[in-house]
């Protein structure tokens, strides 16, 4: 009889876990991307001996969640592959990346060969609005320009009153009171025990209006990682209002980034003289459909002044989210070329820059698309005693063709007649053009 409950008791605990499994909804997306790309002259040399060369990259995503009731849900997503066909697992610096958690980025810190988690966040709904707890994706507001997409730990609370969105964010970029790499005692600190995280705080809001969206958004940066060693910390203030809309056969969207605050706010010595913050960046896209065929023209502008070294007037930061061009500032291409020797013109920044941008396209059929575009591109401020503030000229044309709706295939060439801010200090120097050739294969389901 004892056995007997026993294998009851164990049937039922068997039964109990499996309906507790079987109550959670899961659903499953992602992304598979092979590229393969060869370039003509990285450097932008003027001679017979460029730097060409040839290669594939690759990265699979995974994106899970778990709907366990109504109103909560758990998300998880993982990257695996992320390499270059045949290459081992790469980096450049042996340093920490404090800067993006995220693994596709233009720093070249350590892309994984293997799974590494990204996502892991809880959402609920309460009657007073939503909350995302966890890893999550970050760094992303309104338009691509200024975006600087990754992986953060955040509380995010969003709250709906009617076609307003009212959104608050507590985000962690780093955390230094459990990690003692920066032991080194800094003037005026004799424990070496300090403050040295970086912390973000966010207010926004959001109008809906059938057709289109405007927001804005409040960033306030309290960032110590320098103050271990230095005594200075960074305090910036980010305002970005943002919209976008569609009127009839016309799409826009436009959007503002001004930065201020203290660059470098020291505590000691005394004679030491602050860094001011004055950062502007300013975006604008339009896109007119005409039946099977569209034009349109974006610009997009971040400020610089390398000559000025009592105020930091670099403007916002637009990685691999706003890419206008296939060779200039293309920060998806930056990443994966592991570093190889390059010229300032594949700065994946997208600061002290002027782009304007105009664009064409036509679909013969509804799985073809065909597009064409040429960028101009300058610098904001030159720095002292260089030739020009001329980045240069680029045309871009891409054919694209839906195997099946999930699976599409991808060709493109890129044409960078290089500007004479490439010559430097001395118009005597010798610079070349660059040319690209890729195609991608993509799976999105």
């Amino acid at each position: 009889m004892k056995r007997l409950l026993v294998v009851l008791l164990a049937l039922g605990l068997l039964a109990a876990f499996g309906a507790t499994a079987s109550a959670a909804d899961v659903k499953f997306s992602g992304q598979y991307y092979v590229v393969g790309v060869y370039e003509n002259n990285r450097e932008l040399r003027d001679t017979d001996a460029t730097y060409s060369k040839a290669y594939f990259w690759t990265r699979t995503r995974i994106q899970t969640v778990f709907q366990i009731a109504e109103g909560l849900s758990f998300t998880t997503r993982f990257d695996a592959f992320e390499k270059q066909w045949g290459a081992v697992n790469r980096s450049s610096s042996n340093s920490e990346d404090k800067s993006n958690s995220g693994k596709v980025n233009s720093v070249n810190l350590t892309l994984q060969e293997n799974i590494e988690m990204e996502y892991a966040f809880v959402t609920f709904k309460t009657r007073v609005g939503q909350f995302d707890i966890g890893y999550q994706a970050a760094d992303e507001w309104g338009t691509v320009f200024g975006d600087t997409p990754g992986s953060r730990p955040r509380a995010k609370y969003t709250g709906a009153f009617g076609p307003v969105n009212v959104i608050g964010i507590y985000q962690k970029d780093y955390e230094a009171d459990t990690v003692r790499l920066n032991a080194t005692t800094g003037a005026g600190n004799s424990s070496g025990i300090v403050d040295g995280d970086v912390d973000k705080y966010m207010l926004a809001g959001i109008y809906n209006w059938k057709g289109g969206a405007a927001g804005l958004l409040y960033v306030y940066t309290n960032g110590a990682s320098n103050r271990p060693t230095a005594n200075m910390r960074t305090q910036i203030h980010t305002l970005a209002p943002y919209m976008k809309g569609t009127f009839g056969p016309v799409y826009v969207e436009a959007e503002l980034i001004w930065l201020s605050g203290k660059s470098r706010k020291y505590e000691a010595p005394a004679t030491a003289a602050d860094q001011d913050k004055e950062g502007l960046g300013a975006y604008a896209l339009a896109r007119v459909n005409l039946g099977p065929a569209y034009v349109g023209a974006q610009f997009g502008y971040s400020s610089g002044d390398p000559n000025d070294t009592t105020k930091d007037k670099s403007g916002p930061v637009s990685t691999t989210s706003w890419v206008p061009a296939l060779l200039f500032g293309n920060a998806n291409l930056k990443s994966w070329s592991y570093g190889t020797p390059e010229n300032g013109s594949f700065s994946t920044n997208k600061q002290n820059l002027w782009l304007w941008n105009a664009f064409a396209g036509f679909n013969p059929t509804p799985k073809i698309n065909i597009e064409g575009a040429i960028s101009w591109m300058y610098a904001d401020k030159k720095p002292n005693n260089f030739v020009s503030k001329q980045y240069g000229w680029e045309a871009d044309i891409k054919a694209s063709y839906k195997i099946y709706d999930n699976l599409t295939y991808m060709v493109g060439a890129g044409y960078l007649w290089t500007g004479d801010y490439f010559k430097g200090t001395s118009d005597a120097n010798k610079i070349g053009n660059d040319y690209l050739l890729l195609n991608q294969l993509t799976l999105n389901f």
